[in-house]
């Protein structure tokens, strides 16, 4: 009895640190916008119209700290900053791409 309870605890755990890292508002929007390689901050931003910079900031700061976003940022003036998926980033393509298709069939 005990060994299922550990089970279910567990699947929750990896549940909320996953909703944790990718459950933000815009988390998927931004993840979805680097599917297509390398963005720049404005091009994210830009892609994502209701987003405001703070929220982008946050949002990108939080998956580079768990690795899923790569930030690169050159010695150019003004600084360019780059935002590619990592390949942790990039294993989310499919499970990402099947929460599409789900909100296109039934929410849409």
């Amino acid at each position: 009895m005990k060994g299922k309870k550990m089970e279910k605890c567990e699947e929750r755990c990896a549940l909320q640190e996953l909703l944790d890292i990718i459950g933000g508002k815009w988390s998927m929007s931004i993840i979805y916008a680097l599917f297509g390689g390398k963005r720049r901050f404005s091009e994210i931003e830009r892609m994502i119209p209701k987003i405001n910079t703070r929220m982008l900031v946050k949002e990108l700061k939080n998956m580079e700290a768990n690795g899923i976003v790569n930030r690169e940022v050159f010695a150019t003036v003004p600084p360019t900053v780059e935002y590619t998926l990592t390949e942790k980033g990039q294993d989310l393509a499919p499970s990402i791409q099947e929460l599409l298709k789900w909100g296109v069939k039934y929410v849409a």
